[in-house]
C-alpha cells in the first residue's frame, strides 16, 4: 500500500499553522503570522476563510505536493456544540454550527471548515477534526458560576494541553490517566486546566472573558465598570466585543499582540511594556493557584506550553511564583500539528473511532 499523505491545519488567532505528513513522518511545517493590519479588514472571522485557505493551497502548491496522495485532512476543533474528546468527521451539521458561530468567533472554527473544502476536492481524502476546544469534562462544582443564567463552558486548548499531559506522562513511563496536572497553555488565547486523572474538571473560558489577559484578550474584567462600559452609550455592541476578544489584552495596552515585542521592549527600559508582560504573568500564576485548590493541592507537575513558554525572562518570573506548588515542566510551543496528524493516521487505520458529530 502506498504511503498516506496526512494534511494538519491548525487556524489560531494570529496565525494560520498546518503541515504535510507521509504516515508519522513530518516532511514540513509552516507557521504564517499575521498582524492584526493584515487581518482588520475581516469583520467576522469566518470571512477569513478564503484568505486563509489560499495560503495553504498555495504553499502546497509551491512545494509541488502530491494532492491525490493526501487521505485526510485534519482541522484543529472549533466551537460546536459541547462533545467527548476524540476524532470526529467533518460533515454538514458540524459545519452548519463553525459557520454559524452560536457558541463565539474563534480562529479555530476555519479548521474544520477549510479542512473539509480542501478533502472535497480531492479523489479520495477525509476530513475530521480532533479534540475540538469545546471538550467538556467539567465537574459539576465547575459549572455555576454565580448566577443561574450564566452557566460557565468548557472552551479552552483541549488539543494541545491534552497532547502535552500525555507527552509527559509517557517521559515518566505513566499514563495520564493516573496523574494529577495542571496545563497552562501560553498563546494568543491562554488556557489553564486542572487535569485529574485523563479528565479536565476545570479550566478558564479562554475565548469570552475568563482567567488571565492574554495578547490580545481581556480575561476576566470587574463585572459592575464591564456593565457600566456596555450601557455608557460610548460604544457598540460589536466594539465591545471587540475590546473583550481581538483587541483586549495586550492589544489594547500596548498595540501589539506580539508577545516577544512585548519582552524585548521591556528589556529596552520600556516600563509600561515590563509592567504589562508581569502583570499578565501574575494573572497566570493567580489562575495556577486557583487549579491548584480544585486539585487539593495533590499535583504531580505543573506543565507551562504554548508559544510564550518560549520567553525565558517571563516563565522565570512566573516559576517563582508557582514553584512552591509542584515542580514545573516547560513544553514550549505547541504538539498539536502532530497530535492532529497521528490522529489521523489512528483513525485512518481504525485504531480508534471515527465520530459522527449530531
Amino acid at each position: 500500500m502506498p504511503s498516506r499523505l496526512i494534511l494538519a491545519i491548525n487556524p489560531g488567532s494570529t496565525s494560520t499553522k498546518f503541515a504535510l505528513f507521509e504516515e508519522t513522518e513530518l516532511l514540513f511545517e509552516k507557521n504564517l503570522k499575521h498582524t492584526p493590519l493584515e487581518l482588520i479588514g475581516f469583520q467576522h472571522i469566518t470571512d477569513q476563510f478564503s484568505y486563509r485557505k489560499q495560503l495553504i493551497i498555495k504553499e502546497l502548491q509551491e512545494r509541488n505536493v502530491d494532492f491525490a496522495g493526501i487521505a485526510a485532512v485534519v482541522g484543529r476543533g472549533g466551537l460546536v456544540k459541547s462533545i467527548e474528546s476524540g476524532v470526529y468527521r467533518v460533515n454538514e451539521e458540524m459545519k452548519k454550527d463553525l459557520r454559524e458561530g452560536k457558541r463565539g468567533e474563534h480562529a479555530s472554527n476555519l479548521g474544520g471548515l477549510i479542512a473539509e473544502d480542501i478533502a472535497a476536492n480531492l479523489p479520495s481524502a477525509i476530513a475530521l477534526i480532533v479534540d475540538p476546544v469545546v471538550v467538556d469534562e467539567l465537574q459539576p462544582e465547575a459549572r455555576l458560576s454565580g448566577h443561574p443564567l450564566l452557566e460557565r463552558q468548557s472552551i479552552f486548548h483541549a488539543l494541545n494541553q491534552k497532547a502535552v499531559a500525555r507527552a509527559y506522562a509517557s517521559s515518566l513511563g505513566k499514563k495520564y490517566e493516573e496523574m494529577n496536572l495542571i496545563v497552562a497553555h501560553l498563546g494568543g488565547g491562554i488556557s489553564i486546566g486542572a487535569h485529574k486523572q485523563g479528565r479536565v474538571v476545570d479550566v478558564n473560558n479562554a475565548l469570552s472573558g475568563e482567567g488571565p489577559f492574554s495578547p490580545e484578550r481581556s480575561g476576566g474584567l470587574p463585572s459592575l465598570q464591564l456593565v457600566e462600559l456596555c450601557f455608557g452609550g460610548k460604544y457598540t455592541f460589536r466594539e465591545i466585543k471587540s475590546m473583550l476578544v481581538g483587541k483586549g489584552g495586550m492589544v489594547a495596552y500596548l498595540g501589539t499582540n506580539d508577545f516577544r515585542e512585548v519582552s524585548n521592549r521591556a528589556a529596552s527600559g520600556d516600563r509600561e511594556a515590563a509592567l504589562v508582560k508581569d502583570a499578565a504573568m501574575y494573572q497566570v500564576a493567580k489562575e495556577i493557584g486557583a487549579m491548584a485548590t480544585v486539585l487539593e493541592g495533590r499535583i504531580d507537575a505543573i506543565i507551562l506550553t504554548g508559544g510564550i513558554a518560549h520567553e525565558k525572562e517571563a516563565m522565570n518570573y512566573l516559576m517563582s511564583r508557582i514553584g512552591f506548588l509542584s515542580k514545573v515542566v516547560l513544553y514550549p510551543g505547541e504538539d498539536e500539528m502532530r497530535a492532529l496528524a497521528f490522529n489521523g493516521i489512528r483513525a485512518l487505520n481504525g485504531e480508534t473511532e471515527i465520530r459522527e458529530y449530531a
